[in-house]
């Protein structure tokens, strides 16, 4: 059963699993988790990344992914554009059946919450301030860090003054982390097509109480900007011989 797509599917449904079970957590109404804050959020979603990691590791993804902004710049970086789609199917049904546990997991909170929003919030992201282009420009920045960073992590550069093994996911989480609260209040970081794309589509799909409509007219900026930004890191890590 171990196999790289097993291992993307199952690291990507823990990380939307506790990632979206937080804001769950901390939007729904009647909650002990509700309004714990930002802080609690980002928090919350830098040990999911960090779970989501040593799952898809121990599942057969030893590269974890988790991304498809991840997969193309390391695509772009080694010419090698087998696993792109792939990783990118598997990755986005791991996160719509994470966000469908999420669903389920707080099933009587639904029907307690009155705000369409925060329901919607709870499975995709949500700009402060709605402006297409600077939005797009937030998640642009965002992944090229993450991105950027993550490579840095694991540079040969890095590598030769030592890490110890298994201490790249607990620092890839403190990054996201560091993201997040540096840079995620402009739209709340997807950084992350499928961490978007996958809760969305179950979002319209799942008979959720009151949820209102799923801002189709927004996903793209979730979708296109990790993309740009993974694309741009890439390209610069290859260039730069990171």
């Amino acid at each position: 059963m171990h196999s790289p797509l097993f291992g993307e599917f199952m690291g990507t449904m823990v990380l939307i699993l506790l990632g979206d079970g937080v804001v769950a957590g901390v939007l729904l109404k009647k909650s002990k988790a509700e309004n714990s804050g930002w802080m609690v959020i980002t928090a919350a979603w830098a040990l999911a990344v960090m779970c989501g990691v040593f799952t898809a590791i121990a599942c057969g993804s030893p590269e974890a992914h988790l991304n498809p902004a991840v997969t193309l710049a390391i695509a772009l970086k080694t010419g090698d554009y087998s696993r792109l789609v792939p990783f990118a199917l598997a990755q986005l049904l791991g996160a719509f059946v994470g966000a469908t546990m999420v669903w389920l997991h707080y099933l009587p909170h639904w029907a307690e919450t009155p705000e369409a929003e925060f329901k919607r919030g709870v499975f995709c992201t949500i700009p402060a301030i709605r402006s297409a282009g600077a939005n797009f420009f937030s998640e642009v920045l965002g992944t090229f860090v993450l991105i950027f960073v993550i490579s840095a992590i694991f540079s040969k550069q890095v590598a030769s003054v030592g890490i110890t093994a298994g201490l790249g996911p607990f620092l890839v989480a403190c990054l996201v982390w560091g993201i997040g609260l540096s840079l995620g209040g402009t739209t709340g970081y997807a950084i992350n097509p499928v961490r978007d794309l996958g809760p969305r589509i179950a979002h319209a799909l799942l008979p959720i109480a009151g949820k209102g409509d799923s801002d189709w007219g927004y996903a793209w900026i979730p979708i296109a900007g990790p993309l740009v930004g993974g694309a741009l890191a890439g390209w610069l890590v290859r260039v730069i011989g990171m």
